[in-house]
């Protein structure tokens, strides 16, 4: 890319902007050696690393939530972001200033040679992540792998406290693996010798590519399951449950969501903080009010009455998400807004939410971002299923627009499919009135 003088936020914002997506990732020692050439921001940070295919975004939430609980100063580096950039980028809680990412991003960009390979949009924003929280001198720093786990940007630190793998199921095959065992191997790539490593035990096949991947570093595994955790209770906006500790015993815990899928997410946090802390300053009551006050936006959140907006964006996101919607005692109709971007396999998204019956008006719309999935395409696969009505509007605007207008009383809107729809969705209630 072409340099030029960037001396504003927004030109800052820009040309991360334009920097490719998906172009071929530079290697490890590359990406090491931008790092070393930053003067090693990574050194001194204590870096818990979580990685895995849904509810990364999710468990680094409770993560911090907790540890801030507990008093703890905490740095998080997650993506994407729904409106602002800057949302990647918190500090006990809150976004970076414009003026401190700009002096970060310099930081980077002047150290960036025509001579040598070009950072990928993900990395520049790794090492912008890097800068900043080496100036803000946090005792925990977060960070979620973009994609996968051995290759990606944020697996070239220097040390890790603690590694963390959510839930596997089957997303980006086309980068990571066919199968939930070859992309085990992607996310099993973060663990590193002298960092316990806890993850989300989902299938055997799954469990024995992490277990094999510890004992060959010597590290200490600890496994999550359904087991570890109870439902109690569905309130109207809020869930009662327990999770089963081997430090606090069983700990009743309440989620302010409606997403019944954050009980796996919350009591894998659980048992990572465990694993980090040994309860040694992190006692049952910062546990619980942690996991009470965390909040993580796009996420089965209520952005208007009765509006739902969930970031559902792959086949096993779309099942979780169903069985919260199913779960909702909502008295009136559900009505859905669905988009989808191209490179996920729509098709089993489609097929989920069509086959579940739970809605008796899908509206689709094709979203502002050029990664968007065309109606026509999505209409093609609705069409196979004769007993789901659906409509078509020309963007995201119109089809909330008509949803609104068309909701029954007692009736509830979802809106699910795409982070990038999550974030269209909040940034056209920040600038419109609906």
């Amino acid at each position: 890319m072409e340099k030029r003088a960037v001396t504003t936020f927004e030109e800052a914002v820009a040309y991360i902007n334009e920097t490719p997506r998906f172009t071929t990732k530079n290697t490890m020692e590359d990406t090491r050696a931008f790092l070393h050439r930053l003067g090693d921001p990574d050194r001194n940070l204590r870096i818990i690393h979580v990685a895995g295919t849904n509810g990364k975004g999710s468990v680094c939430a409770y993560l911090r939530s907790i540890l801030e609980a507990a008093g703890y100063r905490v740095a998080v580096f997650t993506s994407p972001h729904l409106v602002d950039i800057r949302e990647r980028f918190l500090v006990e809680g809150e976004m970076v200033s414009k003026e401190e990412f700009l002096d970060a991003f310099l930081s980077v960009y002047n150290l960036i040679d025509d001579k040598a390979p070009h950072p990928t949009f993900f990395e520049l924003l790794f090492f912008i992540a890097m800068v900043l929280f080496r100036g803000k001198s946090p005792d925990f720093c977060i960070l979620e792998t973009g994609l996968g786990g051995r290759l990606d940007a944020t697996n070239a630190v220097w040390r890790k406290e603690l590694a963390v793998i959510t839930h596997i199921s089957l997303d980006h095959v086309e980068y990571l693996g066919d199968t939930t065992e070859k992309i085990a191997g992607e996310k099993a790539g973060i663990m590193q010798a002298g960092a316990p490593v806890v993850f989300w035990d989902s299938e055997p096949a799954v469990a024995a590519v992490f277990n094999a991947k510890a004992k060959e570093l010597g590290i200490c595994t600890y496994s999550v399951s359904k087991k570890d955790y109870r439902f109690s209770n569905f309130n109207e906006k809020s869930i009662d449950f327990s999770v089963r500790t081997e430090y606090y015993g069983y700990i009743s815990l309440s989620l302010r969501t409606i997403a019944l899928y954050q009980m796996e997410n919350a009591a894998l946090a659980v048992h990572a903080i465990e694993a980090l802390d040994r309860g040694k300053t992190v006692t049952k009551e910062h546990v619980r009010e942690g996991v009470k006050n965390c909040f993580w936006a796009g996420r089965m959140e209520e952005v208007l009455p009765q509006v739902y907006v969930d970031g559902a964006h792959n086949e096993d996101g779309i099942r979780a998400f169903l069985e919260s919607v199913s779960a909702d005692r909502v008295r009136g109709d559900r009505s859905l807004l669905f988009s989808v971007v191209r490179e996920k396999d729509y098709e089993s998204m489609v097929r989920e939410l069509a086959g579940s019956g739970l809605f008796s008006e899908i509206v689709i719309a094709p979203m502002r971002t050029t990664r968007a999935l065309d109606t026509g395409s999505i209409g093609t696969v609705f069409d196979r299923y004769p007993d789901c009505c659906y409509s078509v509007c020309e963007n995201v605007t119109a089809a909330l627009r008509k949803l609104l207008h068309d909701r029954p009383k007692n009736g509830r809107i979802y809106i699910a499919g795409s982070l990038y729809l999550a974030g269209e969705i909040k940034e056209l209630l920040k600038d419109d009135k609906f």
